[in-house]
């Protein structure tokens, strides 16, 4: 645990349910979502807009037209405007980062409250077009005569019209030129993930997600949202398919590397919309005001690797705060790695497991240890739900709490890869540290 005084806890969290890309959420923006989850975090809490000292959101598609969205969204929400905010960008972490810089500046006594989490709208990615088209649009707003105008407009009839999908570029790493479901591959393989494990993990994920929506156990975490032109109550995450089959999986073909990839549309997370909003403090001040505690926030990393490998993040990150914290993994109660895609998670139990993996990685003789698969991800993942990428560090970290505090208790992680070859991870407990 980091040396400190204060002792950071969860007083209060919320989600939005998981749109599908383009479908039930569509017509809200990331503000819309962000906006809605802090309003109904402030009503659900015991705490008022006036105990926030700061607004933190993590987002990656960063909309144009809210620029500092964490400032539009906590605006929207009614959070004073002597309150201030800022967004914070680390790829597929986001969520979690937010999160981690609030406990942060709570621990160096600068806020007492803080309004933490992640957003992400991904139908709302925008389409971007061609500089050269850019460069004519320009010239034909200078200018100012017929003939210009004129000459202006074949330039702009003749430059390249046709626009590039941001989403897609955004997923494609710019340093080893790799899409994010390559880098899945090339753990596919050196990991020997045969095709039928990565459509078995994602049986699971969606039998898993779908059995503790029908017991219940999401109501209390998941809003409800009211979208589209009819404002139709939306409750339950779009993507899961409870009637999921192997038979069903089997059938999809190579999403990223044909004919011979193993990696599938089934396989992989979700291309989804979403938020979730946690109130972060500290004990002694949540103590002071009668605050439930949820959950507490005892240590954190972040860790680089391969960009090629991307998916292994979770290894290094995991590695990093549990030895820093001098824990192991058989500590951990429940643990959260997020399902970007089933081989990457299966990559990473593998290398958990494996002492060749430890001594290259970090000259230990000792495999750091995987978790039992009746700890990790029992309520479901990311392969069902979807990963609206700027949001799913902040829902692990609601998810794990609320996991710990009525089911297991003790400690847990929640960790996930990161675009560009990082990974997170934050250990959390149902108690204060012993």
């Amino acid at each position: 645990m980091k040396d400190n005084k204060r002792e950071i806890v969860v007083v209060a969290g919320i989600r939005t349910p998981l749109g599908k890309m383009g479908g039930a959420l569509a017509g809200l923006s990331a503000v819309d979502l962000g906006m809605q989850a802090v309003r109904e975090l402030l009503v659900r809490s015991r705490l008022t807009r006036d105990d926030v000292d700061a607004v933190i959101i993590g987002n990656v598609i960063q909309p144009a037209e809210a620029t500092n969205i964490a400032r539009v969204i906590a605006l929207q929400a009614g959070v004073p405007r002597a309150v201030p905010a800022h967004t914070v960008h680390r790829n597929c972490a986001s969520g979690m980062q937010a999160i981690t810089d609030a406990a942060e500046k709570i621990q160096l006594g600068r806020a007492d409250v803080i309004l933490a989490g992640g957003v992400e709208s991904m139908t709302h990615a925008p389409l971007l077009f061609h500089d050269k088209f850019r460069e004519k649009m320009a010239v034909l707003q200078r200018s100012r005569d017929i003939p210009s105008r004129l000459k202006a407009v074949l330039g702009v009839m003749q430059a390249p019209w046709k626009p590039r999908i941001s989403l897609m570029e955004g997923l494609m790493d710019p340093v080893v030129h790799l899409g994010m479901g390559q880098t899945a591959e090339v753990l596919a393989r050196e990991f020997a993930i045969s095709r039928k494990e990565q459509d078995e993990w994602s049986l699971q994920s969606h039998q898993r997600t779908a059995a503790s929506w029908d017991s219940g156990w999401y109501d209390e975490e998941v809003m409800h949202l009211f979208a589209g032109s009819s404002y139709a109550p939306v409750h339950r995450d779009e993507g899961v398919r409870a009637e999921q089959s192997m038979k069903a999986l089997k059938r999809l073909r190579p999403a990223f590397e044909k004919p011979l990839g193993t990696v599938t549309a089934g396989n992989s997370s979700q291309i989804t919309d979403g938020a979730a909003m946690l109130l972060i403090s500290h004990r002694e001040k949540a103590e002071a005001e009668g605050w439930p505690i949820l959950g507490y926030i005892h240590d954190w990393a972040y860790s680089g690797c391969d960009p090629e490998r991307m998916g292994m993040g979770p290894v290094h990150a995991s590695h990093r705060v549990l030895s820093e914290s001098g824990l192991n993994m058989r500590d951990m109660a429940r643990v959260e790695i997020n399902e970007a895609f089933a081989a990457q998670v299966l990559s990473n139990l593998k290398a958990m497991n494996s002492k060749r993996f430890a001594k290259k990685a970090w000259g230990e003789d000792v495999a750091m240890g995987a978790p039992d698969t009746d700890k990790l991800n029992v309520h479901g993942g990311a392969i069902a739900m979807g990963h609206p990428v700027g949001m799913t560090g902040a829902r692990l970290i609601l998810t794990l709490m609320r996991q710990l505090k009525r089911e297991a208790g003790g400690l847990g992680l929640a960790s996930l890869c990161i675009g560009g070859g990082q990974g997170g991870a934050t250990l959390v407990g149902s108690e204060p540290w012993q």
